[in-house]
């Protein structure tokens, strides 16, 4: 392998090159280096560089073989819960940008590292993650590298961004509203949340946000999806509750050809909003595609209420971000946060958080777990419900900002846009974004793919028959490699 070819492979790919003893770490961590200093100028996905780190451990990876799946591959981390040692955690605020570096790595990072991966700095994210955008104030915006007018969304964006553009073939995502989702949609990847309790949030949390947030990474194929999924899942001790344990890897899934299933498709908003034609025609192109693969698939939603749905995740996230905000400032600096330190926006649900009685919250986790039955039992007729992922093709740079400021007038703007992957993060369910369809434009569009909880193997059978029938790995954005 030339370094010119390093962004044709995969993860898988890199590590089996290392293996063979064909390339070394060190040459793969120079390649992903060569490429951030290349491509960043452009995109601002990469806010933090942690060049020294990287090559210390590649210096430092087994020399014939006996490391980890991903032995020896370059990785980096979203600036949001990725805790690595000697890399601070700015979350995308101003308000932290001392932030002394991490003494500890997250459960899920030490198992990154153990798998071989080699983590190069972290990724630009909207503040505190609230935005379905990349576009914080304090960093500037991440630019989509199929379009540097667009974004690449949010709030993984920067993540998303660099695997997009080929600068790593995985960087770490976490989802509470769409996070790994819609940057996936918006820059042509794939994008699992996958079930909740599925990644341990150890050693420091039990869960992040009630249970919406979850961990994961984004990629180029369906099976570097997998096979992270199965480096880093498992519960951790401690933990307060954890996904069922799968029957099998859930990279050997892909090989497994699924039994005919039941699958539902829906094209119209969920919440009264507009869907572009764009993602329509994704959804039914994929419908099409799943009965061509000889599934039968109808049209049909859940009998929820998904507004319901909505008001639930305000009410539960307002009050977060009061907390993270209070939470973060005392155990960073000892000292709360005024206005200066953050967005506009994130002071003002914040604001809006502390007008929330328990009463509030724990009325709005009823309600929420209440259409979560009707979801549940959804499934248990249909075992894929197929959506778009976002409402519109990826939305240009400034839509959703931090200069936004306004709870009542921008939050209900900014949940529609979110509203088809919020139904999962609300739920616990798993679901996937796939690159299935480019409009006219040249764009990726994404479409959604939800099952039953604690079954993302359906969901890896099916998107690897979806991505031998149809495949995206050849489409190569205008900033790549």
């Amino acid at each position: 392998m030339t370094m010119t070819d390093y962004s044709e492979y995969d993860a898988i790919g890199l590590a089996d090159l290392v293996r063979r003893r064909e390339v070394t770490a060190a040459e793969l961590v120079e390649a992903a280096i060569e490429r951030i200093e290349r491509h960043n100028p452009a995109l601002n996905a990469v806010v933090y560089k942690a060049y020294d780190l990287a090559r210390a451990m590649a210096a430092q990876q087994p020399r014939r073989g006996a490391g980890g799946p991903f032995q020896g591959v370059p990785m980096l981390l979203k600036d949001i819960s990725g805790d690595c040692i000697g890399m601070p955690s700015t979350l995308g605020c101003r308000g932290l940008k001392d932030a002394p570096p991490s003494d500890h790595d997250s459960v899920q990072v030490a198992r990154f590292k153990a798998a071989g991966l080699i983590p190069l700095g972290k990724t630009n994210t909207p503040e505190w993650g609230l935005l379905p955008t990349t576009e914080p104030l304090y960093y500037g915006p991440t630019n989509n590298p199929w379009d540097t007018r667009r974004s690449p969304g949010g709030s993984s964006g920067g993540s998303a961004a660099a695997v997009a553009a080929g600068i790593v073939p995985v960087a770490h995502a976490n989802d509470g509203g769409g996070s790994i989702r819609m940057p996936a949609s918006a820059c042509g990847l794939v994008g699992l949340k996958p079930t909740r309790g599925r990644i341990s949030w150890g050693p420091l949390l039990g869960e992040a946000i009630d249970g919406f947030v979850c961990e994961h990474v984004v990629t180029r194929t369906v099976r570097d999806c997998a096979a992270v999924l199965d480096a880093t899942a498992g519960p951790a001790p401690g933990d307060p509750y954890w996904a069922p344990p799968p029957s099998r890897p859930f990279l050997a899934e892909l090989s497994q050809r699924p039994r005919q299933l039941r699958i539902a498709f829906r094209t119209e908003g969920l919440i009264g909003n507009d869907v572009h034609a764009d993602c329509k025609t994704a959804v039914t192109q994929a419908a099409r595609f799943c009965a061509d693969l000889g599934h039968v698939v109808e049209e049909a939603s859940p009998e929820a209420d998904m507004a319901t749905l909505v008001e639930s995740w305000k009410t539960t996230y307002f009050a977060a971000t009061q907390l993270d905000i209070d939470a973060a400032a005392s155990l960073v600096f000892g000292k709360q946060f005024t206005q200066d330190d953050v967005e506009p926006l994130t002071w003002a649900t914040a604001a809006r958080g502390r007008s929330l009685s328990a009463l509030d919250y724990q009325v709005a986790a009823f309600l929420r777990q209440q259409e979560a039955r009707r979801i549940g039992q959804f499934h248990e007729i249909y075992d894929v419900w197929i959506t778009p992922t976002l409402p519109s093709p990826p939305v240009l740079t400034g839509t959703y900002s931090g200069a936004l400021r306004d709870v009542d007038a921008d939050w209900p703007k900014i949940l529609a846009y979110m509203s088809f992957c919020g139904v999962a993060n609300a739920t616990g369910q798993p679901s996937m974004s796939l690159p299935l369809h480019w409009n006219g434009e040249g764009l990726p569009i994404g479409t959604l793919f939800t099952s039953a909880c604690g079954n993302e193997a359906v969901l890896f059978q099916l998107a690897a028959q979806l991505e031998e029938a149809q495949p995206w790995r050849d489409r190569k954005p205008p900033i790549w490699g």
